[in-house]
């Protein structure tokens, strides 16, 4: 059976499958693209150049260097030294405040469309379950309002009728996958942000006395 067979032999629970299809690819890409090019920066070296900065006085230029970095490759950890650095001498409580913040407005930037994703990933194998029922009910039904049936035509209505799960199958294994993967960049990135706002604070602290 050629493409546009199968979908038709689906039946409607397969448009939806499409266009969950769609969209989990659309945001793949999209996300995948997003991490790539937040993740360009080493945190490590990026916060031995913010040390020797302020181990020389320079406040101003380590904040040049993280608006620098956070223009170009808007880096998640970069954003949250910058919160740090743009509040010292308001007291330790609001620097760590502000890093805190800053952390919460990167993990949402982060984590937007995931949801999507998990929920794709959950929904697409009961819709194409859906379809194999709606299916095996529409054969059968065929065969009561006909009188004519046997094996072949059980068969063949159900073997249709299985498009739907496959189908959802499909679907849902590749963005199970990919949520799982985005999960633990996610995590990577929350890492670096709370690891860059503990150093930053020590920092700006043994500076501060």
């Amino acid at each position: 059976m050629g493409m546009f067979q199968l979908i038709k032999a689906g039946g409607i629970t397969i448009y939806a499958l499409v266009l969950y299809s769609v969209l989990s690819i659309a945001i793949i890409m999209e996300r995948l693209i997003y991490y790539h090019s937040r993740s360009k920066v080493n945190r490590e070296d990026f916060m031995v150049d913010i040390k020797n900065q302020l181990e020389r006085d320079n406040l101003r230029h380590a904040i040049t260097m993280c608006t620098g970095m956070c223009r170009d490759a808007d880096t998640p950890f970069a954003n949250v030294v910058s919160a740090g650095l743009n509040a010292f001498g308001r007291g330790e409580k609001e620097i760590s405040s502000n890093m805190e913040r800053s952390i919460v407005v990167q993990t949402n930037m982060l984590s937007r469309f995931t949801t999507t994703v998990g929920t794709i990933s959950s929904t697409a194998v009961y819709i194409g379950l859906l379809g194999t029922v709606i299916g095996i009910m529409k054969a059968f039904h065929s065969i009561s309002a006909t009188g004519a049936g046997g094996i072949s035509v059980v068969i063949n209505g159900i073997s249709e009728a299985l498009i739907s799960t496959a189908a959802g199958l499909l679907v849902a294994v590749p963005a199970v996958m990919a949520y799982n993967y985005f999960m633990k960049r996610i995590d990577g990135f929350i890492t670096d942000m709370e690891l860059c706002a503990s150093e930053t604070l020590d920092l700006l602290s043994g500076k501060h006395k």
